[in-house]
């Protein structure tokens, strides 16, 4: 079975989706009522996990074939 590249998966979409709206949080593009510095940054820190999570996986699958 051949691999498919990173931009046909579903979990590069569902990573790009999140990191970029962790990012509009924590740069306080997005900003709901009553947010604070604390919850910008546990944002922030959510999308590179994300990032982070994806970087794995597809190493992951790469390393496999």
């Amino acid at each position: 079975m051949k691999n498919k590249p990173g931009y046909k998966t579903t979990e590069f979409w569902l990573t790009t989706v999140c990191s970029l709206v962790g990012i509009l949080y924590a740069s306080g593009a997005v900003s709901p009522e009553g947010s604070d510095g604390v919850s910008k940054i546990i944002a922030l820190v959510a999308s590179v996990l994300a990032a982070m999570g994806y970087t794995v996986a597809r190493a992951k699958v790469k390393s496999g074939s």
